[in-house]
């Protein structure tokens, strides 16, 4: 059981809500922000899961807060487009707890026909420089990490862009430099009402809710769940952003944002994050922020209901309604922090997402008003400034609090009556600036080139946007139009996948962004160099749906996996969480959407689809491509011949050519159901108290079983195979990067592709990725879908398909990852820190472009084949399920598998693996980026886990202490840095290997100054135990977070992989709260005088190349 590194499931901060919304699902669900955005399902795959091996992994997680999954970017680029860049995502489930749905993990699965989604701008999207996306846990044996390490550091207030043109551009390039999500669609909105749109629509509300209007005009919902037990959501939602800025405040509205933890008339500069984390809340992760085109959030995810919590959380949340205190020298200070964040947001993606907003919004106010603001604006604004900015749009009307936990409803209500009803407005209210008309344009084209840019093409058609009311009749026509863009998608999937594909992926949408027009468009990834074959292939099926329509077989397709998505959902409905129930609302404010209950939503889609009208659904078809366009982008790494005029041409030839009607594929069966004669269980032993059965097949299958209620009807299964990461030679590049194609080709006995249709309606899904320890395939279901699942794992593991056409996916968006990846200082230290903290060894190192190029099929066949064939595997299986069904699924199909190894050694050195020793020179490495950009990484070599787990422990109290004084320090005091991180890494697997981290984004100017200063805090610590105050703030974050973990099911899926290969990790987890209430100060200083020394300090400085000179826009 390898861990390095193992913590509990944590979501990026802000990260609970962010569920990709029109082309893609998780971007950052809570507040739904864009608009309407329609049909985008899958886009094709069956995988619905992103890979574990493009993702932290959840059982080698030995990354400090710089380094992140070798090769999450090139399969998180194919997995977003193979969803048809945007899945149909509820904003609600949190990520471990989200459900397939239909094929699809859909968060609670909620398809309403007015769909809330979200997107994160790659530029802006907080969070960056961890990884963002579906965090499997790192295992908790450490604990979680320290509370400045949360993905995207502390207070990731989230910006968002509109997705529109740059749709498939964004998510890719999100993807492959690994920067964070797809842009944003936000929303613009009237000015804010002061009743619920339920009041006057024929749409009912979710009756669970409790929905009011205090007298000053602010709005509240309430409503209580108690699963997870003693958890509760709080958010502050304020209908104002970037668009209610004039010109000369660009930026004020983010600024205000930062200034809300900096100052209030009861809560001291500074005090409100330490009270928090007093209260067990994690800077970053439960305490955050964030600022859009229309809206600004605060959000507390509160680990208890107790009433000290709750009422603190409601003061802190009063005094930034209304009571900030905007010091000049507090504003000074916040000043570099944000400069610090726009300098790391801004990069190939933003500029991408720039042209992209100009090109789809032109002669309209948003292109104009980006969250992040104009550097010019952010360095002059004085502390009056912004306060006239928060007195003219923070006011009792246009806001709304959410509260959802496990709390008297009642009790609830009068606390928010007593907290908020004396806030009052001062002075005048705020005039909105116009946001512009939609002009009438006919073609027109941009071409966007940076060698950071993937080759992408896109196209839209924007109208006036339809602002009427939510309403039945509303809904109605939503719903059809998802339809549309689903079966759309479909066949953009299928001409992906299919012989000599045009494009390596595509997908389609529909979205009314900032309710300033309304826009359909299409965009596709295209192979280096062939943009003209992917824009004629997109346009071309725009025109095929236009003149020709949906087939029946299509539509009974997507009507058949919704149904079981919505049904999923309502099944769950009593378990899901409260930040996801928060989000619903949050998610729901600005466009005036009732908020409506799965039940409610299952209930509506069956009586519309009931009496669905096919032709309806061609008349649509007929008419959504209209308007002003096609608006084509291209962004390309390299200069494209003819520029604008060629992308024009080919525009405008392909819209002339002839389009012929489609055919119907022909469906297929599926072919896995029947994998031999079943083994009989020859060993069965039950750990009582971590309630889990360890079960083993006459043919060396071993199981793991844990039942659990956290989610309903949820069932997470993880395969592990053969010996993984430590099982490569060593001299040889390693195939991981490619590993997706695995899933990606499908079984031998039938493709991805048909493998959707034989499986449509069924809740499954698919995902191949690498740990240290083994080869992992994992999926989720529910109770009724574990057999198919299980015969999907089986299938991969016993007759994998090895298509050609999978692998070549791959390697066309490895051929320009390296461009993508040196273009931020962020991207060079994910591709080159995994080998470099291991001492260069090859099995972590990021493929050279040599080797890339010369990748095969066969050397990804060779490495994982055996493993496959024949070594150890072991299936562990965590949710709503009894040990004996799970029993019976395992052994009707891995139990019918021939005879598996036993675990065996790893071959002589594979666990030879050495943390780089400190103490001579940084080591360099550039990027080509802005030239104000670096990032400092420094780590001292520790020790594994296993040598002493109880001093690993302290080590990670010891790197969240430091977290908090380089916070304290680089953030607070010198507005150095947007989000300075540490954290402790600690391996199970691998004898002597482990260090403590610090990562930080600064100016290269500031290297040195900033170096030294890492080095005095340290000392510090060595001389100078923490204070009471500082242990309860980074240790009390840490055990909430692990009693929070171990109410889900990714907390346990992880905790119990391997843990038949190595019982140890059992004990790990038991002793784990112990040892963690057991830590004392002077546990933390022997830590710090043991390890934190100069002459052992590593360096790692990314910096821009010579000659590079652009600094900000």
């Amino acid at each position: 059981m390898n861990q390095s590194e193992p913590q509990v499931p944590q979501r990026a901060a802000g990260e609970e809500e962010q569920e990709e919304a029109c082309g893609s699902p998780k971007a950052r669900p809570e507040e739904s922000g864009e608009g309407r955005c329609e049909g985008q399902g899958e886009g094709g795959v069956h995988r619905k899961v992103p890979p574990a091996a493009m993702q932290p992994d959840s059982r080698e997680q030995g990354q400090g807060p710089g380094e992140r999954p070798r090769f999450r970017g090139i399969d998180e680029g194919l997995h977003q487009i193979r969803r048809g860049e945007h899945r149909l995502e509820d904003i609600g489930g949190d990520e471990q707890a989200r459900q397939p749905q239909g094929g699809r993990r859909r968060g609670d699965g909620r398809l309403t026909s007015v769909r809330r989604r979200r997107f994160v701008c790659p530029g802006l999207a907080h969070g960056c420089l961890p990884g963002r996306r579906n965090r499997l846990v790192r295992a908790i044996i450490f604990g979680p990490p320290c509370p400045p390490d949360k993905p995207g550091g502390p207070l990731m207030s989230t910006h968002r862009i509109p997705k529109t043109l740059l749709g498939l551009v964004g998510a890719l390039f999100a993807g492959l430099v690994l920067i964070g999500g797809p842009p944003v669609l936000a929303r613009q909105a009237p000015a804010a009402p002061v009743v619920w749109p339920q009041s006057a629509s024929d749409v009912a509300a979710d009756p669970t809710f409790r929905f009011g209007v205090l007298p000053n005009g602010m709005r509240y919902a309430i409503r209580r769940q108690a699963t997870p037990p003693g958890q509760a959501a709080l958010r502050l939602h304020i209908s104002a952003g970037s668009l209610n800025e004039a010109e000369g405040q660009q930026g004020l509205a983010h600024f205000v944002e930062h200034m809300a933890f900096n100052g209030s008339t009861r809560v001291p500069e500074g005090e409100m994050v330490r009270i928090l984390e007093r209260l067990g809340l994690a800077f970053g992760a439960d305490t955050n922020a964030s600022t859009s085109f229309d809206e600004t959030i605060y959000r507390l995810d509160l680990p208890r209901t107790d009433r000290e919590t709750l009422e603190a959380s409601l003061m802190l949340l009063r005094e930034v309604a209304g009571e900030l205190t905007f010091s000049p020298s507090a504003v000074d200070r916040e000043r570099g922090v944000i400069l610090s964040e726009e300098r790391t947001r801004d990069g190939p993606a933003m500029l991408a997402a720039r042209a992209a907003s100009a090109l789809q919004f032109k002669g309209q106010l948003p292109p104009e008003r980006f969250p992040i603001g104009e550097t010019s604006v952010l360095k002059s604004v004085d502390a009056a400034g912004l306060r006239a900015f928060y007195q003219a749009w923070y006011r009792p009307e246009r806001t709304v609090l959410v509260a959802v936990g496990d709390f008297d409803p009642e009790a609830m209500e009068a606390q928010v009556r007593k907290s908020f009803s004396d806030w009052t407005a001062t002075g005048p209210a705020g005039v909105k600036p116009d946001v512009g008309k939609v002009a009438r344009r006919g073609a027109e084209a941009k071409v966007v080139v940076d060698p950071g840019l993937p080759s992408a093409v896109s196209a839209s058609w924007v109208a006036p946007p339809d602002l009427a009311a939510d309403s039945e009749g509303r809904r109605r026509a939503s719903l059809q139009r998802e339809i549309l863009f689903a079966v759309l998608n479909q066949r953009l999937s299928d001409l992906a996948r299919g012989p000599n594909p045009p494009f390596i992926g595509a997908a389609a949408s529909f979205s009314q962004p900032f309710q300033a027009q309304k826009s359909a468009g299409v965009y596709g990834l295209a192979r280096a160099g062939q943009w003209r074959p992917a824009l004629e292939a997109i346009l071309t099926e725009t025109r095929r749906i236009e003149a020709f329509g949906v087939r029946p077989d299509e539509v009974d397709r997507v009507i058949s996996d919704w149904r079981a998505g919505l049904t999923a959902a309502r099944t769950g409905s009593g378990t899901r969480t409260p930040s996801a129930l928060a989000a619903t609302v949050t998610g729901l404010i600005l466009d005036g959407t009732v908020v409506t209950s799965p039940e409610q939503d299952l209930e509506r889609f069956e009586r519309e689809v009931k009496a669905l009208d096919r032709a309806a659904l061609n008349r649509l078809a007929a008419e959504v491509f209209k308007g002003s366009g096609p608006l084509v982008l291209l962004t390309s790494p390299t200069p494209v011949e003819g520029g604008e005029s060629a992308l024009l041409e080919v525009t405008r030839s392909t819209l002339k050519a002839r389009v012929s009607a489609g055919t119907s594929a022909a469906a297929s069966a599926w072919p896995y159901t029947s994998f031999g004669t079943p083994s009989e269980v020859v060993e069965r032993r039950d750990v009582v108290d971590l309630d889990t059965t360890l079960v083993r097949f006459a043919n060396g299958v071993r199981l793991t079983v844990k039942p659990t209620k956290f989610k309903a009807d949820q069932i997470l299964v993880q395969v592990n195979v053969g010996a993984g990461r430590l099982g490569l030679a060593p001299d040889r590049p390693s195939p991981e990067w490619s590993g997706g194609a695995l899933v990606e080709g499908g079984p031998a006995r039938i493709s991805a592709k048909d493998m959707e249709r034989a499986l449509t309606g069924k809740v499954y899904s698919a995902s191949f990725g690498m740990s240290d320890e083994a080869l992992v395939l994992s999926g989720a279901t529910r109770a009724e879908d574990l057999d198919t699942q299980m015969q999907v794992l089986a299938a991969y593991v016993s007759d994998p398909g090895w298509r050609p056409e999978a692998f070549d996916r791959y390697a066309a968006v490895a051929a320009s990852i390296h461009d993508q990846l040196a273009s931020t200082a962020s991207g060079v230290i994910s591709r080159d820190l995994p080998s470099l903290i291991r001492g260069g060894d090859a099995r972590w190192a990021f493929p050279s472009r040599e080797e890339l190029a010369a990748a095969r099929l066969d050397d990804l066949k060779a490495a994982v084949t055996p493993a496959l064939a024949s070594g150890p595997l072991e299936i562990v299986i965590v949710g709503d399920i009894t040990v004996d069904k799970a029993i019976d699924a395992a052994g009707r199909t891995f139990g019918g598998l021939p005879q598996r190894a036993d675990p065996a050694p790893l071959p002589p050195g594979a666990l030879k693996v050495r943390t780089p020793s400190g103490g001579g020179e940084a080591v360099v490495r550039t990027h080509k980026g802005r030239a104000d950009q670096a990032v400092l990484f420094t780590a001292w070599p520790t020790t594994g886990f296993l040598e002493d787990p109880r001093g690993a422990r302290a080590n990670r109290l010891l790197a969240a202490v430091l977290g908090l004084r380089l916070t304290e320090e680089l953030r607070e005091k010198q507005g150095a840095t947007y989000s300075p991180s540490a954290d402790s890494t600690q391996s199970l697997e691998i004898p002597g290997w482990g260090y403590i981290s610090t990562v930080t984004e600064i100016p290269p100017d500031r290297i040195a100054a900033v170096t030294q200063d890492i080095r005095r805090i340290a000392k510090d610590l060595a001389g100078r135990a923490p204070t009471d105050d500082e242990m309860a703030r980074a240790r009390k974050p840490m055990l909430e977070s692990v009693l929070q973990g171990r109410e889900t099911n990714g907390y346990w899926i992880s905790i119990l992989s391997g843990v038949q290969a190595d019982p140890r990790g059992l004990d790990a987890v038991r002793s784990l709260i112990p040892t963690l209430e057991g830590l004392t100060a002077a546990d933390v200083q022997a830590a710090a005088r043991k390890w934190l020394s100069d002459d052992r300090l590593w360096r790692l400085e990314v910096i821009p190349e010579a000659g590079r000179t652009r600094t900000a826009p």
